[in-house]
């Protein structure tokens, strides 16, 4: 058995949610969740080094817990987790799953109420009891409600994108090393990039000679195979994840890989476009009468259509066929476009590394300048920045920069809304630096209007440069902020300001749609890692996959400009 790093911060967050059911000491749960987060951010599987000193060479991992991960490592089980498990009632455990339920709200639910399931819920909701516990505003008992009336197959948990990768690019090149095997790709919403993944659609191109779905009997993480026949198989992979497996012969290969990876609308679209040419269109091929037009080659299904190729990330019928029947299509945003990013801490607030540390990493990511943006000191940031630290960074910057050559550290700082609107840091703190990225970290379930008017306040601040993660949502975890996006976007192109799509691979926000309207109302991305360690500049890769996703070119972007383009941006928007 495998066990990749999405298993081992499962883990320890699980064991930090049951903790904090139980009311334990918030140092531990602190350290677990900190584990969780670290793993998730490692460029590397960490249970493939299967040493202690290795696991201990994470920040945040000490020696019980490089004990647990080795535990995990070579028996798939954690003691300490199976016995919290005993310990926590399983209806408790469910009500995690609700959205707005963290362990401390369900903690006080179950200390003010005694609710120790969802059937308890539903009857607290029900009377209005609900009310009574502190947390549960007017917003969150309404998410409660439309959860709990939701029928059990809408509850399906969708995977954060990177979660699912660990799982379905091991599952990819096992499938592609099966003797006789062509080609084989994870299509559907994988491909197109969604930032979520409910399923994993699996296309192996191989002759009937070949059986891949037998060869999947002896796949590590496989938790189980429903079906399978020659050219059909369905199972669930050991983290719980579906997958359908389809085989096809090279002839059919491109129309299937076309057919499997658009949305339902693209691909009904596409269908009708066929069809209105007198032509039949399938995952077989594209066919006129028995006479095959294409099939090998996905391009050339879509130039029989009279469209250019469009790219995966597109194919959501949100205007793509039109655009290609005019060869209007984007040239959409590459990784390597990308000069620099405007997001990134050090351990002077809750990042890991150290400054040079963090640099050397930005250099060795190919990038030639990184804004150092460590949190304002608010709200929990131990390590948060006051005025007086903020100044001896900056100093620290600027001998750093005597010294580069070909590459340049930006002097920035991620600054806390505060719920009035205010900035957590003044504006004579503010005004040495080249970037001032602000955002969101406290309460979440204001109404709208009065969210609204918070995040508008705070961008009529004179030194604002970045509004990050302007949503606030946690995939799987929060959802996003009520917030009248439009006007935040009139705001922003006013002012102007530039909205960030972080990286990090639980916030892929700004989404794919906001992206979009960013773009056609042509206010500046900033694609940002968000990174707190030096392997986490790889969150770029699904910033930039989420910009994709909203029709973005390397002109929409911030950061892809050289740093005496990116200077004069920046000084654009300072009053």
């Amino acid at each position: 058995m495998s066990i990749h790093n999405a298993d081992i911060a499962a883990a320890f967050d699980e064991i930090a949610d049951l903790l904090s059911i139980q009311g334990a000491n918030a140092f531990r749960i602190r350290a677990y969740r900190r584990a969780a987060q670290n793993i998730r951010g490692l460029p590397h599987q960490i249970a493939e080094a299967a040493d202690l000193a290795a696991y201990e060479a994470v920040p945040g991992i000490g020696a019980d817990l490089a004990a647990k991960i080795a535990e995990l490592t070579r028996t798939g089980h954690l003691a300490a987790l199976q016995k919290l498990r005993r310990q926590v009632p399983p209806g408790l455990r469910d009500l995690l799953s609700l959205p707005g339920l963290g362990p401390v709200r369900v903690r006080a639910l179950m200390t003010a109420l005694k609710i120790k399931n969802p059937a308890d819920l539903r009857r607290a909701v029900a009377t209005g009891r609900l009310a009574e516990v502190r947390g549960f505003g007017p917003a969150v008992r309404a998410r409660l409600e439309q959860a709990l009336a939701r029928a059990p197959s809408e509850a399906l948990k969708r995977m954060p994108i990177a979660q699912a990768a660990e799982y379905a690019e091991p599952l990819r090149r096992f499938l592609a090393a099966v003797p006789g095997v062509e080609r084989a790709e994870i299509v559907g919403s994988y491909r197109r990039g969604r930032d979520t993944v409910g399923d994993l659609d699996v296309l192996v191109c191989a002759p009937p000679t070949v059986d891949p779905a037998a060869a999947l009997r002896g796949y590590s993480d496989l938790g189980a195979l429903n079906a399978s026949g020659r050219t059909k198989a369905s199972g669930v992979l050991r983290n719980g994840l579906p997958f359908d497996l389809r085989v096809v012969a090279s002839e059919s290969f491109g129309a299937a890989l076309q057919y499997f990876t658009g949305s339902k609308e693209h691909g009904i679209r596409l269908r009708q476009r066929a069809r209105a040419r007198g032509l039949k269109l399938s995952e077989y091929g594209l066919f006129r009468g028995r006479r095959s037009l294409a099939g090998p080659s996905e391009r050339d299904v879509y130039a029989t259509l009279g469209l250019e190729w469009i790219p995966p990330e597109l194919r959501e019928d949100r205007g793509e066929l039109e655009a290609a029947e005019r060869h209007a299509l984007p040239q959409l945003l590459e990784r390597a476009d990308l000069k620099g990013d405007l997001h990134a801490h050090t351990r002077a607030s809750d990042g890991h590394d150290s400054l040079e540390d963090m640099l050397a990493a930005a250099r060795a990511a190919g990038l030639t300048y990184v804004a150092i943006t460590d949190h304002s000191r608010y709200l929990g940031i131990v390590r948060g920045q006051d005025a007086a630290r903020l100044a001896r960074q900056c100093d620290a910057i600027d001998a750093l920069n005597e010294r580069l050559r070909g590459f340049t550290v930006l002097k920035g700082a991620e600054v806390d809304i505060l719920e009035d609107g205010r900035l957590a840091l003044a504006d004579a703190a503010l005004a040495p630096l080249d970037v001032v990225v602000i955002a969101v970290h406290s309460h979440f379930d204001l109404p709208e209007a009065k969210q609204t008017a918070r995040v508008l306040r705070a961008l009529e601040r004179p030194h604002v440069t970045i509004l990050a993660h302007p949503s606030g949502r946690l995939l799987g975890e929060r959802e996003p902020y009520a917030l009248d996006f439009e006007r935040v976007l009139s705001a922003a192109h006013e002012r102007p300001c530039y909205l960030e799509v972080n990286g990090q691979p639980l916030r892929l926000d700004l989404d794919d749609v906001r992206v979009k309207a960013a773009v056609e109302r042509g206010v500046l991305l900033s694609i940002a890692s968000d990174a707190h360690s030096v392997g986490q500049f790889a969150n770029l890769d699904g910033a930039v996959r989420q910009a994709r996703r909203g029709w973005a070119r390397k002109a929409d972007v911030l950061n892809t400009r050289p740093i005496a383009q990116l200077r004069k941006l920046l000084r654009a928007t300072r009053r």
